[in-house]
């Protein structure tokens, strides 16, 4: 780090707004959300706009790559490795040639925001290992796409909330609090993604009331038999599910697995809510399922244990949806129909790209790590820095 990289990053903090571009990769490993975010001021005071938004998807040979260890208890730590300089290497690729798709020069943007590819999620409640904390990996090295960008870059944002002492996620909490926050109605920001996870913004606007939590299964469960038994990535629009029939019974089993009982807040990952977890529950039910059906009740259990943990916090206002998951109609119509005190939307009612939303909100908080202020007690700056020298 030399002397020029701080004034830089003095310069930077010193603006009234700043062009940062977040990045997104998550547990659907579907590909790298890329968002040009125009973010003034910081705290309370922020005010965001998402300028440019591009979606790249992953070539399926380094999906299969990034496959072999994610999620996985047992894998090689020479991949591991290895996949936590590539993964760096290649989102720095797509910043770079989605900015000149876009004709942005890049010596315009400020900051880079990576999440990275999370690996592995592993809080206490599902290691239960006494003698060690909550944890959580994600990589895709930061330094790499600092130095391959030339673009001073913030990532690794959930170590910090683990250290004090929360699970590493979710984190969406803090863009939410942020951006969306109303004195007219108690909000649910509600993010469908491979996991689920909500953030209720009470309309008194009291940080300390504010709930953030994963509900469950998202669009993983969906997925992962999409591609096993129809040789898909995903139900586009819900055709598939739509054509089979709803098994109670197997439904009912799923939600008797202790992570729905349990109270909010929580999280969880695809290291619980993955092809195993359907199986066992198929073996409990002990009744012949067919893989349209199966589908059908997946999708409903993610419905299911989205509103269900809705209930528990929040029984009347407005429920504003982003993430895959809002595009699936069987889902968005059984929410509505499980959700009747809450009015169920979009986030683009609010004019924001529901698509573009995690992205937005890990520039959010790049733009805190290095421009922000305590604002809470409660919740930590995130993120560390890499300089491009």
């Amino acid at each position: 780090m030399a002397k020029s990289d701080i004034d830089r990053l003095y310069k930077i903090l010193q603006k009234p707004e700043r062009l940062i571009v977040g990045l997104m990769s998550g547990t659907s490993l579907d590909g790298l959300d890329i968002a040009l975010c125009r973010i003034a001021n910081n705290g309370i005071q922020t005010e965001a706009s998402v300028l440019k938004f591009e979606s790249v998807s992953y070539d399926e040979p380094f999906k299969k790559e990034i496959r072999k260890i994610f999620a996985k208890k047992e894998g090689s730590i020479e991949e591991l490795c290895l996949l936590n300089a590539e993964i760096g290497i290649i989102h720095a690729d797509l910043v770079l040639k989605t900015l000149t798709k876009w004709s942005f020069p890049k010596e315009n943007v400020d900051l880079i925001a990576s999440h990275g590819q999370t690996i592995f999620h592993s809080p206490k409640r599902l290691h239960q290992l006494k003698d060690y904390p909550d944890a959580t990996l994600q990589i895709g090295d930061g330094d790499h796409v600092a130095y391959r960008t030339g673009i001073i870059t913030v990532s690794d944002f959930r170590q910090k909330h683990v250290a004090a002492g929360g699970e590493g996620a979710p984190l969406a909490h803090i863009g939410d609090y942020l951006l969306f926050s109303s004195v007219d109605e108690n909000r649910v920001m509600l993010n469908i993604g491979g996991i689920s996870n909500f953030t209720f913004l009470p309309k008194n606007g009291d940080v300390n009331k504010v709930v953030s939590t994963d509900c469950g299964p998202g669009n993983t469960l969906i997925d992962a038999l999409t591609r096993r038994d129809f040789n898909v990535a995903f139900d586009r629009d819900a055709k598939l599910a739509l054509s089979g029939k709803l098994v109670d019974a197997l439904l009912e089993k799923m939600l008797a697995h202790p992570f729905f009982t349990e109270n909010p807040p929580k999280t969880t990952g695809p290291e619980l809510f993955n092809i195993s977890f359907i199986e066992e529950s198929l073996r409990k039910f002990n009744q012949p399922v067919s893989s349209l059906d199966l589908l059908a009740t997946v999708t409903m259990l993610s419905a299911r244990s989205i509103a269900d943990a809705i209930k528990k916090i929040c029984k009347e206002g407005a429920v504003y949806v982003s993430g895959g998951g809002a595009s699936n109609p069987l889902i968005m119509d059984s929410l509505r129909k499980l959700l009747p005190g809450l009015a169920v939307s979009n986030l683009s009612s609010l004019g924001y790209n529901a698509d573009a939303k995690e992205a937005l909100l890990f520039a959010i908080l790049a733009n805190e790590a290095v421009a922000g202020e305590s604002f809470s007690s409660t919740i930590p700056t995130m993120g560390k820095i890499s300089f491009p020298a």
